[in-house]
């Protein structure tokens, strides 16, 4: 028992030490233990009340910055072949985005972080799902959903916003009773 609270204390320690998502492998290796271990610790800290994200890339521990960040949803439509795209228009702008959310007809909200700052993060998504030949997450509601955009100046999200519908990224208002904010231009 003592072990496992300590690994579990270890496990903090490195996310805290951490810029970037770290996978569950390398938290393994480095622990010596399976990975399957490693979720299963993730799970408990996170049963906690540690703010543990599961991104595509592996495990960040989320900790607010000191100073405010402003927040929009956007609610976009767009095929595969505009991911990376999409994501340029929003980094290049200043923000951050931080999930992708689906409203499926039949599973519901689906939710995943993603956590896309600057442009390398942008281009290994997307080479990610080339590689894969995996689909957006947008495939399941024909290239529409949503993302939580965060930014230092609510400027930013109102130029994301604008460059977004310029673009053609932006989705007619079907939003499926969740809240969007929508930059008024």
């Amino acid at each position: 028992m003592e072990q496992a609270e300590e690994r579990r204390r270890q496990i903090v320690r490195m996310l805290e030490g951490e810029r970037k998502p770290l996978s569950g492998t390398e938290i393994a290796r480095r622990l010596h233990v399976s990975r399957q271990v490693i979720v299963q610790d993730i799970a408990l800290l996170r049963a906690g009340n540690r703010n543990i994200l599961s991104t595509n890339k592996g495990y960040l521990l989320y900790q607010p910055q000191e100073h405010p960040k402003f927040r929009r949803t956007f609610y976009v439509e767009h095929g595969d072949e505009r991911i990376e795209e999409e994501l340029y228009t929003i980094v290049d702008c200043g923000g951050r985005l931080l999930d992708v959310v689906v409203e499926h007809e039949i599973y519901g909200q689906i939710t995943v972080d993603l956590i896309i700052t600057n442009r390398q993060d942008a281009r290994e998504f997307a080479n990610r799902l080339r590689e894969h030949g995996t689909r957006g997450l947008n495939a399941l509601t024909y290239g529409r959903h949503y993302h939580t955009v965060e930014a230092d100046k609510e400027e930013y999200l109102d130029l994301i916003g604008e460059r977004l519908r310029e673009k053609g990224f932006l989705a007619e208002s079907l939003d499926f009773g969740r809240k969007v904010c929508y930059p008024s231009f």
